[in-house]
């Protein structure tokens, strides 16, 4: 990226200074045009306080600045913005998806008026399993993933992340104490009593069986329930064939706690494995963007987000600023499917793809 000289409305290189008197908004921008060129790049229009009132992304910084620079033919919105606008600077950059990184980044940073901008930016939890123990333990986890082990998410809220550990606690026995807990045990803890865990602490089971417990509930993480429902009601067969009444009544109730699970996450059609669905509504000059989260071929709950608007931006811009802001601090999944078209969504597709190389 590099530097293009910052200059008042009367290019005076190296300053960003007031409107001068008399000079209307897009006056001001016009005189812009010819110390510009059609490098892509970031613009910021500046009041007269120097406050920063937009930032806009080019493709090509002088046909973008260009179309301010006309007295009519504007929506409200962006007539305001110009008539607000006493300076303008620039960032050119070597190519134009870094110039939509640079453009996020610079509103997340500055929170203009007139842009869209995404308020709730929190992390979402995960499911890990952990693999630093001999007998690993499942459990919530969110932020960075510094621990050793197998790590599946996003859900959308730690009230879906904490039901879908009950069910999977009911199905697969897998502990859920600290490591410290599990080596100062004497004898099984509540969990097992009520058959949500196998009791490895106190050696009910054996590493070998527990390992393939994990194992199982890992491959349930990723989609593959139907195998483990298969092989649960074969184990079931089996012991109810030997007369194990006791063993093949909880094979039974963990069958039915599958069930259970993959009705309430909902199971979704094999083409899509891995997404986010992500749509837009708008009334009353509001926005609300719902994000649903598909991973393993399973609905892993939804989060509701009421960006703001940039009094006033049209659904593509909505969308485009959303989705960039949304992923800056995120890994996307390989499919992202959205509600409405956006502006940009070669840039957009280039941006998120060189998150996931």
């Amino acid at each position: 990226m590099t530097d293009h000289p910052p200059t008042t409305a009367i290019p005076e290189e190296g300053k960003a200074g007031p409107r001068k008197d008399g000079l209307l908004g897009y006056q001001v921008i016009h005189s812009y045009l010819r110390s510009l060129d059609n490098s892509p790049g970031v613009y910021r229009m500046l009041g007269e306080q120097g406050e920063v009132l937009y930032v806009g992304k080019a493709r090509n910084l002088v046909k973008r600045v260009s179309s301010y620079a006309k007295q009519t033919g504007h929506t409200a919105r962006i007539g305001r913005m110009i008539s607000a606008t006493a300076s303008m600077m620039f960032l050119t950059t070597r190519t134009e998806t870094e110039a939509l990184l640079l453009e996020q980044n610079l509103i997340k940073q500055l929170k203009p008026k007139y842009n869209v901008l995404l308020r709730d930016d929190k992390s979402f939890p995960n499911i890990v399993v952990t693999k630093a123990h001999d007998f690993p333990m499942i459990k919530k986890h969110r932020g960075r993933r510094s621990e050793a082990g197998s790590y599946f998410g996003p859900f959308a809220s730690a009230g879906s992340v904490n039901r879908t550990l009950n069910q999977l606690q009911k199905i697969f026995l897998l502990r859920n104490c600290s490591d410290s807990m599990f080596s100062t045990r004497t004898r099984p803890c509540l969990q097992y009593q009520i058959a949500r865990c196998s009791g490895p602490c106190v050696g009910h089971i054996s590493k070998q069986d527990y390992a393939t417990a994990v194992s199982d509930a890992e491959s349930f993480l990723k989609g593959k329930t139907t195998a483990i429902q298969n092989k649960l009601a074969a184990e079931m067969s089996q012991a109810s064939d030997a007369m194990e009444f006791e063993r093949a009544a909880g094979l039974r109730d963990r069958i039915r706690a599958l069930t259970e699970v993959q009705s309430t996450q909902g199971v979704n059609p094999r083409i899509v494995s891995e997404a986010d669905v992500i749509a837009l509504h708008m009334a009353g000059g509001q926005a609300c963007v719902q994000v649903f989260f598909i991973r393993a071929h399973q609905n892993w709950g939804n989060r509701a987000y009421f960006p703001h608007t940039g009094t006033g931006a049209e659904a593509a811009e909505i969308l485009e600023a959303f989705v960039a802001q949304f992923y800056s601090t995120k890994l996307p999944p390989k499919q992202v499917l959205l509600s409405h078209e956006i502006e940009n969504d070669d840039l957009m597709q280039e941006l998120l793809s060189g998150k996931l190389d």
